[in-house]
């Protein structure tokens, strides 16, 4: 029986504990998960892409299972070239799933070979996102029940001095 993967794309600016259990619940599913870092995207990111690829590498680190990498351009042209037909998204309101359905029927028209699997994260950490998270560290709240502790070191080092 062959490997059963999926892609789990995003900007990660900074991946959450959020992001983090959809991975864990869909480990359950899939054999590997390959978490991969978009470069281009409509949002202003805090971190760079290099960083967020950096962060992510110690966040996964010890999970075999876990594979993290970066991509540029289209989601399903990048997929098909690793050999991936699955995409893995995150749900966490009703309103994430109108975008998020607009996405997987354009990337189906893109090329049906790829399936688009939707995966809830767990209600304890599903009300925040990236962006909260970001505003919260800039003006000096703690983020330590909301992201690995791997992100909160890099929030230091990058604000150090300023």
């Amino acid at each position: 029986m062959s490997e059963r993967k999926a892609i789990y794309p995003g900007t990660f600016d900074p991946i959450t504990l959020g992001h983090m259990s959809v991975v864990k619940r869909a480990l359950i599913v899939f054999d590997k998960i390959i978490v991969a870092v978009a470069k281009d995207s409509h949002k202003n990111t805090f971190f760079t892409y290099d960083e967020r690829y950096k962060i992510l590498k110690e966040v996964f680190n010890e999970n075999p299972r876990v594979e993290v990498m970066q991509f540029e351009g289209l989601l399903v042209e990048f997929a098909k070239k690793i050999g991936v037909n699955v995409i893995l998204r995150g749900l966490r309101t009703v309103s994430d799933f109108e975008f998020e359905f607009q996405m997987a029927l354009t990337n189906r028209k893109i090329d049906s070979s790829i399936e688009t699997v939707f995966i809830m994260a767990e209600d304890h950490v599903s009300y925040f996102s990236s962006s909260l998270v970001r505003e919260i560290a800039k003006l000096g709240g703690d983020i330590s029940s909301l992201v690995p502790p791997q992100v909160i070191r890099w929030f230091k080092k990058k604000t150090e001095g300023k």
